[in-house]
């Protein structure tokens, strides 16, 4: 297992962490849906083996697209990464938020999850011990010994198109429900 991902769920963050999203997502290539009608629809969490990063991936859903959107939280700026904005939180206080992608510790995290066949953390309320469940089970194919797995991954965005898997050496794969029907996608492709 991944550990446990401490949250705070009765914080206030302002501005909220859709009202974030609505500013980038349209800016975005990948993202053809309308940034006034953007819904969370489930969730998971990698966790950061030092502590620092808050890795949260979001699925959500926009004029009848769904999508994937895993992002970072961090405490001070990341040189290299892409920023999507900043906001208070009322515990932790400001948070940079950028696209996982281009943050380290989340390529990092995800690649060791696929490899190892491991699965998203469990997540616990930082105050009470809480467990929380998440409504998305997700998990790393694992890679069989002796492939050679490069470590080029390859996010999948939009879940409602059929990912390439060809060349794959292992996936990062959710298992779900939505509208009352069982879902199985494939988040990532490690080459």
């Amino acid at each position: 297992m991944s550990g446990t991902a401490e949250v705070h769920p009765n914080a206030t963050l302002t501005p909220s962490k859709l009202e974030l999203l609505a500013g980038w997502l349209p800016k975005q290539l990948w993202f053809a849906g309308d940034a006034s009608d953007v819904e969370r629809i489930g969730f998971f969490r990698f966790v950061d083996p030092d502590g620092e990063v808050g890795i949260d991936c979001m699925v959500i859903t926009s004029a009848g697209f769904t999508y994937h959107v895993p992002v970072t939280w961090r405490s001070e700026p990341l040189d290299e990464g892409l920023l999507i904005g900043t906001l208070e939180h009322s515990v932790l206080g400001t948070r940079y938020c950028y696209d996982a992608p281009t943050d380290p510790v989340y390529v990092a995290e995800l690649v060791r999850i696929i490899r190892e066949g491991d699965a998203a953390a469990d997540i616990a309320d930082a105050d009470s011990g809480a467990a929380i469940p998440s409504p998305i089970e997700v998990e790393g194919s694992g890679v069989v010994a002796g492939v050679d797995a490069i470590g080029q991954v390859r996010l999948v965005r939009i879940l409602d198109e059929e990912p390439t898997t060809t060349g794959a050496r292992g996936l990062l794969l959710a298992h779900w429900s939505r509208d009352g029907a069982d879902r199985e996608d494939v988040l990532a492709v490690l080459r």
